[in-house]
Parts: structure tokens; C-alpha cells; sequence
């Protein structure tokens, strides 16, 4: 059975269960005034919602031509249904619907099943930042990436 979602623009009223799932996805997770705060003019967060519930979201901003895909999860209970690569390839349509040229994010180097997705969806490891994350264990790098919107069939 498909799962019928609804991409939406995030609002105060989705706050409470975005906080919940940025907690339970990923290890280091924002703070919860940056998840609560309103986004500036060159923000576009989304959240994909059925029947009331947020199952993901995303964080977006874009400047001069470049999207920038800040944050994105999916909650827990929800992975392995193809919902974070939905979430993905919304934020590429959506950016270049507003203009973007380019889509840049970054990953965790250890996140390995989040790298293969945005490789599959046509971004390309262009740098690193070597100890950029904090682990249990230290610090590990971020592997930068990106796309160019115009000639991406996702966007």
C-alpha cells in the first residue's frame, strides 16, 4: 500500500512533532529554538504530513542561485519507505521553481545510506571538512556536495 503524503509549508503547529523526530534521527540534533525558529525570506521548510502527522521535513534557504538543503529526517518508524528520497527530490523541485541553479548539502562522512541517495539523485562529493561533526569518539569529516538543478530530472 503506497503511503499518500502531502508536502506542505512547516508552520508553528508542526513544530512540536518535527522537535520529536530531530531527536529521535539523528544523534547530534539541532537545538530545538533552531527547529522552533522562523525562517528568514530565503527559507523554504517543508514537512510531509498525513492525516495530521509529520513523517519528515526538510530545511531549505537559497541565495543568489543556490539552494542549500540545511536539514532533513525522516522519523524512525517511517524509514526504509522511500519517504527521505521523496523529501529530497521536493527540495531540488522546489528550489529550482524559485530560481536555484545549484543544490548543496552536506553529509556526515559515516552516513553512507544518505550518501547514496543524494548520489543517486545527481549530487557529487566536491570537498570535505575534515572534523567537522562531532562523534562519540571525536570529530568525523562532512563531505560537501552538490548539483546543478537545471539539468537534474529530480528537480
Amino acid at each position: 500500500m503506497a503511503i499518500s503524503l502531502h508536502l506542505v509549508p512547516m508552520t508553528e503547529q508542526h513544530h512540536d512533532q518535527v522537535w520529536a523526530i530531530e531527536q529521535q534521527a539523528h544523534a547530534y540534533p539541532w537545538s530545538e529554538s533552531l527547529i522552533r525558529q522562523t525562517p528568514s525570506k530565503i527559507g523554504f521548510n517543508r514537512v510531509w504530513v498525513e492525516q495530521g502527522n509529520v513523517l519528515g521535513y526538510f530545511y531549505g534557504q537559497q541565495v543568489a542561485g543556490e539552494a542549500t538543503l540545511l536539514n532533513v529526517a525522516v522519523a524512525p518508524e517511517q524509514q526504509g519507505k522511500g519517504i527521505g528520497r521523496q523529501l529530497v527530490e521536493a527540495f531540488m523541485a522546489e528550489a529550482a521553481q524559485l530560481g536555484g541553479e545549484e543544490g548543496w548539502l552536506e553529509v556526515r562522512e559515516s552516513n553512507e545510506r544518505a550518501y547514496r541517495l543524494y548520489e543517486a539523485l545527481g549530487f557529487n562529493e566536491i570537498d570535505r571538512r575534515d572534523g567537522y561533526y562531532p562523534t562519540k569518539n571525536g570529530r568525523e569529516a562532512a563531505l560537501v556536495m552538490t548539483c546543478f538543478l537545471a539539468d537534474n530530472p529530480f528537480a
